[in-house]
């Protein structure tokens, strides 16, 4: 172990690196979120359970989670799609389309939820289409998950797109030449080295989608108990200079989404484990 710490290194030695990365991430990480710990204690427990019990905050959590939790899978699929696409084939307009997957990264938030808005509306250019067939998307939750899948897909795509190049496509002509079908080779082959990957992918895109507020904001109209998402409730809390309910909004995404995000990152290590054992 020692002497693994001890091989030579273009950068300082292992003390030195340890000890700035626990400063950095204690300044840049531990301390607001401390800080917001602190904040909410100034409340006492029946104070906070009232706060976080509100039906109008339950249901912005609702909304909050349960879109970000569909948006993510749904960029699961479709952000696999699109991985395979760039990685497996050549195609003319290749490197417009790859550019374009981090066009959500890019753009503003506050942009993209006009640009979602306007397509989207009921005069919108997709928005006119759906509207004789009953859809409405904007201002309603639907509008809410279409703006978290659209700024989560990069997540998935580009942690999708290393893992796949790592898979030679030989592996797959060999599978096939063993007699296996499609479908067994994606199961078999190919499946088990993406899951890591895909989980990786979905908790990324959902934690995204779960902090997300500019783009949301426009195209969900922020109608509360319908459509009104925690963030926003959070900042409505801060305009009404009620800084510990919205720190104690704050801690109730903060607690659900760590242990969201702790149980994906549990399922990935048995992933890894099962998988890497086999």
């Amino acid at each position: 172990m020692n002497a693994r710490f001890r091989q030579p290194s273009p950068l300082p030695g292992f003390g030195l690196t340890l000890g700035y990365t626990l400063l950095y991430l204690g300044l840049i990480v531990l301390l607001p979120l401390a800080a917001l710990v602190v904040k909410t204690t100034t409340l006492s427990w029946s104070q906070f359970w009232e706060t976080v019990s509100d039906p109008r905050v339950v249901a912005s959590c609702r909304l909050t989670f349960g879109t970000a939790l569909i948006a993510g899978a749904i960029n699961v699929v479709f952000g696999f799609v699109v991985a395979w696409t760039l990685v497996r084939y050549r195609f003319p307009g290749h490197r417009l389309v790859d550019a374009l997957v981090d066009l959500p990264f890019a753009l503003p938030t506050a942009v993209s939820g006009i640009a979602l808005t306007a397509i989207y509306a009921r005069n919108g250019w997709i928005g006119r289409w759906l509207e004789p067939l009953g859809v409405k998307v904007a201002f309603t939750p639907l509008g809410v998950l279409v703006a978290m899948t659209f700024i989560g897909l990069p997540f998935v795509v580009r942690t999708l797109q290393p893992a796949l190049l790592e898979i030679e496509a030989e592996t797959e002509e060999a599978a096939a030449s063993l007699g296996a079908g499609r479908l067994s080779t994606f199961r078999r082959v190919l499946l088990p080295a993406l899951v890591p990957a895909l989980l990786t992918g979905f908790a990324l895109a959902f934690a995204r989608a779960l902090g997300e507020y500019g783009s949301v904001v426009f195209i969900s109209g922020n109608m509360p108990m319908k459509t009104e998402i925690g963030s926003l409730l959070i900042v409505t809390k801060l305009e009404q200079y009620d800084y510990a309910g919205a720190t104690a909004i704050a801690v109730v995404l903060l607690v659900g989404s760590f242990t969201i995000l702790l149980s994906i990152n549990l399922v990935q290590w048995l992933a890894r484990r099962r998988f890497g054992a086999a």
